[in-house]
């Protein structure tokens, strides 16, 4: 996910988006501490679009009340 797809999208769908992803992430911790995780470098990239999406999503609700 890249920082402009981010900036086109509504607060809500940004919400929505943060959502599945802490719901993958959560997903993705089981499976590492299981064993059954094949795809390690999933892990780093949910966090960072996590990271993505609340630091854009603060920058939006800062510039509306500038």
């Amino acid at each position: 996910m890249k920082a402009e797809d981010i900036r086109t999208k509504t607060q809500d769908q940004l919400a929505d988006d943060l959502a599945a992803l802490k719901k993958e992430q959560f997903n993705l911790r089981f499976q590492k501490a299981t064993g059954q995780l094949e795809k390690t470098a999933r892990v780093k990239q949910v966090r960072r679009d996590i990271a993505r999406i609340k630091t854009i999503t603060a920058a939006k609700t800062a510039g509306k009340k500038a």
